[in-house]
């Protein structure tokens, strides 16, 4: 068949919907990005995501190859409410049986800021109800509610005075990708971790190393940023929340995937290098890059970050050391931290070296100069991506510091 005849049988556009998409907090511009990239429009972001419109096809991109959406979200219904009662209401005027089927379990989530309730638990209980007496009516049958692994999920977001109805078309969160089977204390979230790679500047082919890498979650993003893998490939279709949808086009779906994996690149070696201090740490990172088979493509080692030698001329370091709040105390950092600093002076001359913490004394103590701070958040803690780039000595400008 000619190309012209292809292009002639191809169905028209679908209409456009609207959607929401969720992120940590301080990456939303990475993800206004994904979103252009998988063809949405109207792109808004706003405090934790985005909002957006676009076709089905365009939801489903997102939760392929997105790194930093947590959820999208498809958008059922917006309307003004005064009380739990309009929510009922509204919630029962909902399609729902034409949504998905009765056979599906539920879950409702409701998230409210300012708004005028007194109970989000009695709220969640009447979305739940409006959602069961709509099929009972139309069906006589009502769907089982499943908190723990529910086929369905329903968001409603109330702000205020107004209420937005929302499909997850997740299910899971996308930032679990499936790709861990052994886990450290105090782990990094994927989508959080692919949002420092980015704004770090370090770009496929690049040599990256993290000296600190735990259960390696920086190290599973770098490589499969490296060999352009989809992240929604390491999960199974049933896995997404729009496979347990009546409209799920798993035609589409099919031929998203098939494009994606057609894309995907191939290599012997990665310039991507880990360590840890820890015994434990490096083999469980082991143990997850070998579940990703990615073992042979990213090197790891015990070693002590203090001691270490840069395993190439130049590159990008990236690092989520312990802070006060999660490990370690407040005084073994303070000495720790100028010792780092002279270590990459010594070792990494010629590297830029970002550092993500809560702790704000990290520039101070390290003995260097951040070029950058960047604002991220680390679920409700605020934190900052510290960058420096490093040069052996110091990197005072001619009269800097004299009096």
């Amino acid at each position: 068949m000619s190309a012209a005849r292809r292009v002639v049988k191809r169905a028209a556009p679908a209409a456009a919907e609207h959607w929401f998409a969720t992120c940590p907090r301080g990456l939303e511009a990475l993800l206004a990005e994904d979103i252009a990239a998988a063809g949405g429009e109207a792109v808004a972001p706003t405090a934790g995501g985005v909002a957006f419109s676009g076709s089905l096809e365009v939801g489903y991109r997102l939760n392929l190859h997105s790194r930093i959406a947590g959820r999208v979200l498809r958008r059922l219904a917006s309307a003004e409410f005064r009380d739990e009662h309009d929510l009922y209401r509204q919630a029962l005027d909902i399609a729902w049986p034409r949504l998905f089927e009765v056979t599906r379990s539920i879950r409702v989530d409701v998230t409210a800021v300012r708004a005028p309730l007194k109970s989000i638990e009695f709220v969640t209980l009447r979305i739940k109800d409006a959602v069961c007496d709509r099929f009972r009516a139309e069906l006589g049958r009502r769907p089982d509610v499943d908190t723990a692994h529910p086929d369905v999920r329903i968001h409603l977001f109330l702000a205020e005075r107004q209420a937005i109805f929302y499909l997850d078309t997740s299910g899971e969160p996308l930032w679990l990708r499936g790709q861990k089977i052994a886990k450290v204390a105090a782990p990094l979230k994927e989508n959080l971790a692919a949002g420092l790679l980015r704004p770090a500047g370090w770009q496929p082919g690049m040599p990256f190393f993290d000296p600190m890498c735990g259960s390696g979650t920086l190290l599973l993003e770098a490589a499969g940023m490296a060999l352009d893998r989809a992240p929604g490939l390491t999960r199974k279709t049933s896995q997404f929340g729009f496979a347990k949808l009546a409209d799920f086009d798993a035609a589409l779906w099919q031929r998203l995937c098939l494009e994606a994996r057609a894309r995907q690149r191939h290599a012997e070696r990665l310039p991507i290098w880990g360590s840890d201090n820890d015994a434990d740490a490096v083999a469980r990172a082991r143990q997850n890059l070998a579940y990703a088979g990615l073992d042979e493509l990213v090197t790891v080692e015990q070693a002590d970050l203090l001691a270490l030698k840069a395993p190439a001329p130049m590159g990008v370091l990236i690092a989520n050391p312990p802070y006060g709040e999660r490990l370690g105390d407040l005084e073994a950092l303070a000495a720790f931290y100028p010792r780092l600093g002279d270590a990459l002076k010594k070792h990494f001359a010629g590297w830029t070296a970002w550092f993500f913490s809560a702790d704000a004394r990290l520039p101070k103590l390290i003995g260097l100069k951040p070029k950058r701070k960047i604002p991220l958040w680390n679920g409700p803690l605020e934190c900052r991506l510290y960058g420096f780039e490093l040069y052996a000595g110091t990197a005072r400008q001619p009269g800097e510091g004299k009096k």
